[in-house]
């Protein structure tokens, strides 16, 4: 699959480092945790992570930012190369460094230390805008946006603008496509009493107005999404696909780079906020901006699977690395739209995706004579082929229950309109400590659909 429409991150960034432990004692002067420490990371945080993310499909990503000539600052350059293309406006100080201590996965403190002077903007600022489709504002607080402000008025009455605010931040400019602010952000930024959908509703109305600013998108955390825009429209729920567990810190910048994408693609705001949602869910899930995966080096180019690898085998192979296991499944009769981006949304959760597929004679007792409409050789062929899945395993039954118990899955996903708790997979899967997920599924596709209207199409026009 090609990569994306370019795309131009521009905001503050900051270095965030995580020292991990274990605590299971006081220290004998004082009641505070002594943590021992098993791990220490650093990583790009603020507009930085949000470029890296954006460009984690192969995407084209313009980062400009405020860059010192202090330790951090090298940091960041380093944990970015090859990653995204620089722009760097100079910093007068040092770069921020926000310190987590951990313990057992859980932050006890947070430590901030450092600041600088963005400067003025060069040439190479406006060049690199002009060259985007969308473009994404990571405000931070810390006036690299300021510094930027004349051409992001400019570019955006002509190019998708999508503005994640702060609270000691600039205000979007006007035309700004989309805002992004958290629950947090919105109540700072228009004081209100309640925290129901109808208070928020409001607030992002009220937001929309003043900031002359097509949509305001209030992030809720397990609440989903609610899309505002100015006067007495009715706000839009875009609801979480499912209960994400996991470490929240860095869930806004994968929604914004997410949606800024998906704008830069062609995608209408509705879209590109659905599909931002399920992936911050999916980023969640897999540990949040402290997932040791995202700066692993990428890997070199892969030769293409052949379609014959090991379901079972590959599985344990990921298990012993300490990766984790998806799986889903279906009968994937006529592979459309829904399932594509089901399965590219499911492949981003974990290290591996293998596709559990029913066979024919199990089609055949679901779905009546006639089905499947491709033989079960064509349908795996298929399935193996998209670079999403990494494997494909074939079952008999009504439901892949008794396959499930030998590949050991540690994400189970489905989507569509099912409850989590119905499913029999997820019951199998508790047994071992797994997880079933839902994951939004495109409306209007499915096979049945697709078949019916072939047919429809086939028939000689009537009289």
């Amino acid at each position: 699959m090609s990569a994306g429409k370019p795309v131009v991150v521009v905001g503050d960034v900051l270095l965030d480092q995580d020292i991990e432990g274990v605590a299971t004692r006081l220290a004998p002067d004082a009641p505070a945790p002594v943590v021992d420490v098993t791990g220490d990371r650093r990583h790009p945080g603020g507009a930085g992570l949000a470029a890296a993310l954006a460009a984690s499909d192969g995407r084209e990503v313009t980062l400009v930012t405020a860059l010192g000539d202090d330790p951090a600052s090298e940091d960041v350059r380093r944990a970015l190369h090859g990653r995204v293309r620089l722009v760097e406006i100079p910093l007068a100080g040092t770069l921020p460094v926000k310190t987590r201590v951990m313990a057992s996965g859980r932050p006890l403190v947070r430590i901030d230390r450092g600041g600088g002077t963005p400067g003025e903007a060069g040439e190479a600022v406006p060049d690199a805008l002009a060259r985007a489709h969308a473009v994404l504002v990571a405000d931070y607080g810390r006036h690299t946006v300021r510094a930027v402000r004349d051409h992001l008025s400019a570019v955006a009455r002509r190019t998708p603008l999508v503005w994640d605010p702060h609270p000691r931040g600039d205000t979007p400019v006007p035309g700004t496509r989309l805002v992004t602010p958290n629950a947090a952000e919105v109540c700072a930024l228009s004081p209100g009493d309640g925290t129901s959908l109808r208070a928020y509703a409001q607030r992002g109305a009220e937001l929309a107005a003043r900031w002359q600013a097509a949509t305001v998108a209030v992030t809720l955390g397990e609440r989903g999404v609610l899309l505002a825009g100015a006067g007495d429209v009715t706000p839009m729920l875009v609801p979480a696909p499912y209960r994400a567990e996991g470490d929240p810190c860095g869930a806004g910048d994968c929604f914004a780079a997410t949606a800024t994408a998906a704008l830069a693609d062609g995608a209408l705001p509705e879209e590109a906020v659905q599909r931002a949602v399920a992936e911050a869910a999916a980023f969640v899930t897999a540990g949040g901006a402290g997932n040791p995966a995202l700066w692993e080096s990428p890997p070199p180019p892969r030769s293409p699977r052949p379609s014959g690898t090991d379901p079972f085998a590959l599985a344990e192979e990921v298990r012993a690395r300490g990766g984790t296991v998806v799986a889903t499944g279906g009968c994937f009769d006529l592979l459309h739209a829904g399932h594509v981006g089901l399965l590219e949304s499911a492949r981003r959760i974990g290290d591996c995706l293998v596709v559990c597929v029913n066979s024919d004679e199990s089609i055949t007792r679901r779905k009546g004579p006639g089905r499947p409409l491709n033989d079960l050789a064509d349908r795996v062929r298929v399935l193996a082929a998209l670079g999403s899945v990494d494997a494909v395993a074939v079952f008999e039954e009504e439901t892949p229950v008794e396959l499930l118990k030998r590949l050991r899955p540690d994400v189970w996903v489905k989507g569509g309109d099912y409850s989590v708790e119905d499913l029999p997979e997820a019951a199998v899967l508790r047994t071992w400590g797994g997880q079933a997920v839902l994951l939004p599924y495109l409306d209007g596709r499915s096979t049945t659909l697709l078949a019916r209207r072939a047919a429809q199409a086939a028939r000689p026009p009537a009289g």
